[in-house]
């Protein structure tokens, strides 16, 4: 089919081998690839109740069809398999350049499955892959084993006019539920434990080069569309605020509005909020947009530290939810600080999302002399050190590094902790926008803000957030767009720019398919009907939807708010609805 190969590349870690498996034209008619092409490939070959760090859990690796094209917002690939952390779905996304170099390679899938007996990287290229011993990269940080991949790459394959590698750091190594996959050092696949996956198959790094292109449907089209968004957005309001501010703009509207969750989500503003905003980030230090390939909003921070104990410090970022999960959770009252502990985790191949949450967990449980662990919020240097222990499993950090549903119950705080499915959510409390707590309940992964993106509709006054009855239409066809965003491959920031007309007309000019508005939103329901699938054959049960109970009685002090629970009942009822699920959340048995 036109945007593809249709072929994956199937990995036997164990044995050092490869195949090819040919996909057919229907599969790709049904999946458009990226997740589906990867639900899909899940359903089919892992063992139903595989346990997530069994060789025989399958870590899918793909890039969309408009990966290697020069659609905006296309240099973006996705990892899928079933979680360490939640133990349901597990998709992270990351953007920088591997995406192309993926497409690159002529495959639309890496399908890896197996153990290594010893420590391997991969160098997957045209047609083929190669196996190298990766005994001298263990124990390496993220940042070490990619400068290595990529002098290896230049020093041995003239032939290769680029490479894109991606690598776990020393959290992968150990399995820590919550490890990611990094690439172009400061791009994560960074939520549901997928660095620990590639860590259990003893895999430190995967190196992608080729010189494949797709035939394209009609190329022509593909350009006026480029060429049409370019001048469309040049005085997107959207855009410019992306681009002059970085997602750390959201520390002020969430605060706001009541929303930043603070103190282990006791609170919904900080106190600090002037030194951890995104004006302190761009007053007190050096701060330069910063770009994925093919994308001119920038929302990304190259930033220097100008001046204490962390000067001449670079990193990409701190981003919004690393600003959220350790100065408003952990109560760190510096964004140099916040930069630094950001520099920790990606050198240590660590979410930052969850492992600020479990740091505030820590804190919490502390306090409370649940555990003898001597941590205070704010004290930096023992979060630091906490993190460490996490990653390498010292001590508590082994405990921590099992995920919050371990760690809750091994510390008798059940109900305490703040999770859906496993998986914490992002720095939005639904007590305050309802329709994030729809989203935290029904996403595939777990807590997750992205699947439906809905705090913009909810911030922006397009639906009033304490809105109940009516929600779910809404947030349905928000998360039926944003999935085939994932079946393309699309970077969430470009979720203005491409409404539903705009994504049948790129599908239309890469694939050849016209499928129109209604026939992409019969895809993504088809595609989300085969992940709860998916769940509900790996264990998932009703309840598994429902909010942490202490967003349902604990107020905020702020604002008064919760959520309540017969709230979250009459969301999800209509959602399942609306999917036209039966009232237990199971959609029907086959797909439209």
């Amino acid at each position: 089919m036109f945007g593809f190969y249709n072929m994956v590349l199937r990995v036997n870690a164990s044995l050092k081998s490869f195949d090819i498996k040919i996909i057919s034209d229907s599969v790709l008619r049904q999946t458009l690839g990226g997740k589906g092409l990867a639900t899909y490939l899940l359903q089919t070959h892992n063992k139903e109740g595989v346990k997530p760090l069994d060789p025989d859990n399958h870590l899918v690796i793909a890039s969309g069809p408009v990966a290697g094209t020069s659609i905006w917002g296309s240099c973006r690939h996705g990892v899928y398999t079933k979680s360490p952390q939640t133990g349901f779905y597990s998709e992270s996304y990351s953007g920088g350049k591997v995406g192309d170099n993926i497409a690159a390679t002529g495959f639309d899938a890496i399908m890896i499955h197996g153990s290594s007996e010893d420590p391997v990287w991969l160098e997957v290229c045209e047609k083929t892959v190669h196996f190298h011993s990766a005994s001298h990269l263990w124990g390496m940080d993220t940042f070490e084993t990619e400068d290595s991949i990529r002098e290896w790459i230049r020093n041995n394959r003239p032939e290769a006019k680029g490479c894109g590698v991606i690598v776990i750091g020393q959290a992968g190594e150990n399995t820590v539920s919550f490890a990611v996959i990094e690439n172009d050092y400061w791009r994560s696949a960074g939520r549901t434990g997928t660095g620990a996956v590639m860590g259990s198959k003893k895999i430190k790094a995967i190196a992608f080069w080729g010189n494949c292109k797709k035939e394209l449907a009609h190329p022509d089209k593909v350009k006026e569309q480029v060429r049409n968004l370019s001048l469309q957005a040049r005085e997107n309001p959207g855009v410019k605020a992306y681009k002059s501010m970085g997602t750390p703009m959201m520390v002020d509207i969430l605060s706001n509005v009541g929303s930043f969750p603070s103190r282990y989500w006791h609170k919904g503003a900080s106190e600090h909020r002037e030194s951890i905003n995104a004006n302190a980030l761009h007053t007190r230090c050096d701060v330069k947009p910063s770009a994925c390939r093919k994308c001119f909003i920038s929302c990304g921070r190259l930033t220097t530290v100008k001046q204490g104990r962390h000067k001449g410090l670079t990193i990409e970022g701190p981003e919004y939810e690393t600003i959220y999960s350790f100065g408003g959770l952990c109560e760190v009252s510096s964004i140099e600080e916040i930069a630094y502990l950001n520099d920790v985790c990606d050198r240590l191949g660590l979410d930052t999302m969850s492992a600020g949450n479990l740091v505030a967990f820590t804190i919490e449980a502390a306090s409370q002399k649940k555990i003898d662990y001597s941590i205070e919020y704010g004290d930096v240097d023992r979060i630091a050190e906490l993190l460490h222990d996490i990653a390498f499993r010292r001590g508590i950090g082994n405990d921590l590094a099992n995920g919050i549903k371990s760690v809750a119950k091994l510390w008798g705080m059940e109900d305490q902790a703040i999770h859906v499915k496993g998986l914490e959510p992002a720095g939005y409390d639904p007590r305050v926008l309802k329709g994030m707590g729809l989203a935290y309940g029904v996403s595939d992964r777990g807590a997750c803000h992205l699947r439906a993106t809905f705090y913009k509709p909810e911030l922006s006054n397009m639906i009033d957030p304490e809105q109940i009855s009516g929600k779910a239409a809404m947030f349905v066809d928000w998360e039926d767009r944003l999935t085939i965003f994932d079946t393309l491959i699309l970077c969430r920031f470009y979720r203005d720019l491409y409404q539903w007309d705009d994504l049948a007309e790129m599908v239309r000019a890469i694939t050849g398919l016209d499928l129109g508005a209604d026939g992409l939103k019969k895809v993504a329901r088809n595609v989300a009907n085969d992940t709860r699938r998916f769940n509900i054959r790996e264990g998932l049960r009703l309840a598994d939807d429902k909010l942490p109970g202490r967003f349902y009685t604990e107020a905020l002090p702020e604002t008064g708010k919760v959520i309540t629970e017969r709230q979250m009942d009459l969301l999800l009822d209509e959602y399942y609805a609306a999917r036209g699920w039966d009232k237990s959340g199971v959609p029907p048995e086959n797909n439209q």
